[in-house]
């Protein structure tokens, strides 16, 4: 039987970034950003992320928060997101977003309260244009690609400067529909965004290997005829340089990027959750090794930039910083009941009428009782 001649059309390469490897050892020169006072800057963030985290998760188990999504193990990728990003671009968050939200000048106070469900912890104080946490999959991503088109509009119609749009979602969102068609939209239009995926090797249950059978995450940025990379999302000084370049880049009106963050999630998905039903002990006990924070303070350390006295006085100074953050996240007034109503239409539906006079009256009735 006759074989029909093949003749390539196109070819392509996933490219994988690296400065830090596992034991903390540079893999190449690091760029001319990664100061020592930038390591030790994104070294603090990194650890207030990991605090953060903890006393969520404490406040969770005693009630005094809702279930909250850790990133143990992950805070690398939020903080080198933030940390490449300039004041006025716009941040297009998911969930799992502590070290961003905090590199974003977040307070910790705000980031209690959307937990503990008090929507206004999401009007962000110094991060105003900023969007919501998004905890429905993969939605942020088109939300994105909306908030870019408005930013390139400004910027070619009304003479703005020009600003990027930044998200960033878990693998699982790339199985998502709506993954595909932002991307897709994104490098048709040439929009100023750049999407970061947190591949933690989890969607929730789900293996990475079980839900995908593409190679990397990175090249399904091909499809979309975009930039894809992967990098190593244990090293922060890899995250940085990688979405700081993709950013300039998109700034530039050179379009858009998608970046592969590899690293693993050494914590439940959520609070509601118990990975070790699913997870297998012995990657776990691997991953604890590649940790970002472990890396990164091995590296500074063995350079000379870090010691056991600037990790006490870190520790802390953040303890305290903590400390302040609980006591004004305590002593936050309840938000009224009637919120879940006001804010959510213009004119309120006959079929709740009944239900808002009843939160009125109750209000009324405990003011009265407690006053």
């Amino acid at each position: 039987m006759h074989k029909p001649r093949l003749h390539p059309v196109a070819s392509f390469d996933i490219n994988f970034l690296q400065y830090l490897d596992e034991r903390g050892q540079a893999t190449q020169a690091l760029p001319d950003s990664a100061t020592p006072d930038l390591l030790q800057s994104l070294y603090r963030q990194m650890n207030l992320a990991r605090l953060v985290d903890q006393r969520a998760v404490q406040l969770q188990r005693t009630g005094r928060l809702g279930t909250y999504p850790s990133s143990l193990g992950q805070e690398a990728i939020g903080v080198g997101v933030g940390s490449a990003m300039q004041a006025d671009d716009v941040y297009c968050p998911y969930y799992r977003e502590t070290g961003a939200l905090l590199e974003r000048g977040v307070e910790i106070e705000e980031i209690l309260a959307i937990w503990g469900g008090d929507e206004r912890g999401q009007d962000y104080q110094h991060a105003p244009e900023d969007l919501p946490l998004c905890v429905p999959i993969a939605t942020q991503l088109l939300h994105a690609a909306g908030v870019a088109f408005a930013l390139q509009y400004k910027q070619r119609q009304m003479g703005e400067s020009a600003r990027v749009a930044v998200t960033c979602a878990g693998d699982g969102a790339t199985s998502k529909g709506d993954f595909y068609e932002a991307l897709n939209l994104a490098g048709v239009w040439k929009l100023p965004v750049v999407f970061v995926i947190n591949n933690n090797q989890w969607a929730i249950s789900v293996s990475r290997g079980a839900q995908s059978a593409s190679r990397t995450i990175a090249q399904k940025a091909i499809a979309a005829g975009i930039q894809g990379l992967q990098v190593d999302g244990n090293d922060v000084i890899a995250v940085r340089t990688a979405v700081a370049d993709a950013i300039e880049l998109a700034r530039g009106g050179e379009g858009p990027a998608l970046i592969e963050a590899v690293t693993y999630r050494l914590c439940d998905h959520t609070t509601a959750d118990d990975a070790s039903r699913y997870c297998p002990p012995e990657q776990l006990e691997q991953a604890r090794t590649r940790e970002p924070l472990l890396r990164l303070g091995t590296y500074l350390r063995e350079q000379g930039f870090w010691d056991d006295g600037a990790e006490s006085e870190m520790q802390r100074e953040q303890a305290e910083v903590m400390e302040r953050a609980l006591q004004a996240y305590h002593a936050r007034p309840a938000e009224s009941p009637t919120a879940m109503f006001d804010h959510l239409y213009g004119t309120l539906p006959e079929a709740f009428l009944e239900q808002y006079e009843e939160l009125q009256y109750l209000r009324a009735r405990d003011r009265q009782e407690s006053g």
